[in-house]
């Protein structure tokens, strides 16, 4: 989750800066901003993805570069589908009890994120209109962070 992102950053960036432009959008996650209890690794390495987002920002952006760290919330996903089905059984809860009581509760916005959401919001950050935003830490999270 750290170390691929910083070797792919250090193989692609030499030749963004050569050409004057390029778009990194690193995917984080809403604990890159926040902690849970018990996912210090996923954590620690998301924190440690927002600190490599924001120093390859700085030295990129004189070459035009712009480099950008996206923290999304819960996303309907694989993965987030088998993540609600193992808390259901082992909360003897449903499927939507998890989903609203565990994964929702902290979020304004009370449903999950798509993936075509994250996808367009990417499109975004990549296109001329995202130029004039580097170094940061775009939250996706539902207003997880707005408390």
């Amino acid at each position: 989750m750290l170390v691929a992102p910083f070797q792919l950053i250090r193989a692609l960036l030499p030749g963004m800066k050569q050409n004057g432009w390029g778009r990194i959008v690193n995917v984080a996650s809403i604990h890159a901003v926040v902690a849970s209890p018990f996912k210090s690794a996923y954590i620690s390495a998301k924190h440690g993805l927002l600190g490599l987002t924001r120093c390859v920002a700085l030295e990129a952006a004189p070459f035009g570069v712009t480099v950008n760290a996206i923290c999304p919330a819960y996303v309907r996903t694989p993965l987030v589908e088998k993540q609600i089905a193992d808390q259901a059984r082992e909360h003897g809860l449903t499927t939507e009890e998890v989903i609203q009581k565990i994964m929702l509760e902290p979020a304004a916005i009370k449903r999950l994120i798509e993936p075509s959401e994250v996808a367009d919001f990417v499109g975004f950050l990549c296109s001329d209109s995202g130029a004039i935003i580097t170094g940061s830490a775009q939250m996706l999270d539902l207003g997880w962070t707005a408390r």
